[in-house]
């Protein structure tokens, strides 16, 4: 049945091997600035790339203060303490979403606090999150407390999935309402616009991940990015195990973590970041052609960037009429080695996360037994 598909893909990449779901791209930048990392020898946190990369990410941004972390959910745990999470809080987030969004909450003493999604975005949907603040939230000299659970609403951390904006400005304006600071999960999202805004700089922090199968890749690495120089100081003071500026004196101040982002892996980022509209660009031509074969072919319907928005195309999706199409076009296109996968199971469907509070997540149960991602990597040019 999905002959067409397989076929599809594989003129796309010229290969008759096995296509990846997401794979890097290296080039001999790649090398150069690696090679130059080692013949340095500094290849931990201290070193030259790390700022470097800091600078040119958020010059890409627009502007606001970077801080480049280990991995993306470290940048994550540490965003929402610094936004104020504290242990016994809840986060109100979505259950469509990979592991490491409940669990940096998780890892904040905190507990998830789950919303539905908005079918066109993927993302935290504006309309149940008003409604469900509505049903549970209390105003008091605490903030914004969940009644039913008696627990402070520290943060709403909606995330961007696959690369799709979720609606930022009605999210915005309902944190605001409830007065409820947001943390942007960006970490699919690089590249990714609403209007005319970059994903990661709508809420007071927004996390990145520059893990192994994203857009760009430096093997590991994420970065938080704030508006706040002062919050952007105490991120990096944190993440450098809170030690005190001092030349030689090894003093710390308070309990850090050893969260930054290695030189080496900085190295790679800044060679990725030359290559970042080059890829993004192809993704775009590839997600282009996706809409238009599953509108021929009536395999599915592709999953598109929402109006008013740009995506990256991160991860390719299309939603599959029932349970029984998604699971043969998943057993058929890795059978024939075209490498596709279902949608992470649902948040409130993990055991560690089953009897956290939540809202009714109809829409998201519907995606989640319905999508399937697709090979979305750039393809190697000259």
């Amino acid at each position: 049945m999905y002959d067409r598909l397989i076929d599809f893909i594989r003129a796309w990449y010229e290969t008759d091997g096995t296509i990846p779901l997401h794979e890097p791209i290296f080039g001999e930048k790649e090398r150069e600035y690696v090679l130059d990392t080692l013949d340095s020898t500094f290849v931990s946190s201290v070193g030259e790339y790390v700022s470097r990369f800091e600078k040119v990410l958020a010059r890409y941004l627009g502007g606001g203060f970077v801080v480049a972390t280990v991995n993306g959910t470290t940048a994550l745990q540490l965003a929402l303490q610094l936004a104020g999470t504290r242990g016994g809080d809840e986060v109100i987030t979505q259950p469509l979403t990979f592991v490491a969004t409940a669990n940096a909450i998780a890892h904040n003493h905190a507990v998830p606090s789950f919303v539905d999604v908005q079918e066109e975005t993927l993302g935290l949907c504006p309309e149940a999150l008003e409604r469900y603040l509505d049903r549970i939230g209390v105003r008091s000299g605490k903030g914004c407390q969940n009644r039913e659970t008696g627990r402070r609403i520290a943060a709403i951390l909606p995330m961007h999935t696959f690369g799709h904006p979720c609606r930022m400005e009605a999210i915005l304006d309902i944190a605001e309402h409830w007065g409820v600071p947001v943390v942007e999960d960006a970490a699919e999202a690089l590249g990714s616009k609403r209007g005319s805004g970059y994903c990661g700089g709508f809420g007071k922090l927004g996390v990145f991940s520059f893990n192994g199968n994203k857009t760009i890749t430096c093997g590991g690495g994420g970065a938080i990015i704030t508006g706040d120089e002062a919050l952007a100081a105490r991120a990096r003071h944190l993440s450098t195990t809170a030690k005190k500026d001092h030349p030689w004196k090894f003093a710390h101040d308070e309990v850090g973590y050893n969260y930054r982002m290695p030189n080496l892996n900085a190295a790679l980022a800044c060679a990725q970041m030359e290559s970042l509209d080059a890829f993004l660009l192809d993704k775009r031509r590839l997600a282009k052609a996706y809409n238009a074969f599953f509108k021929e072919t009536g395999l599915g319907v592709f999953v598109d960037e929402p109006d008013g928005a740009r995506s990256n195309f991160w991860l390719n999706a299309v939603i599959t009429e029932n349970r029984a199409q998604r699971d043969a076009l998943l057993k058929e296109t890795n059978g024939a080695g075209v490498m596709t996968r279902p949608a992470w199971e649902l948040m409130t469907d993990l055991e560690m996360f089953k009897d956290c509070p939540k809202g009714d997540l109809t829409v998201a149960r519907r995606i989640c037994q319905r999508i399937v991602n697709l090979p979305s990597s750039a393809r190697k040019h000259g």
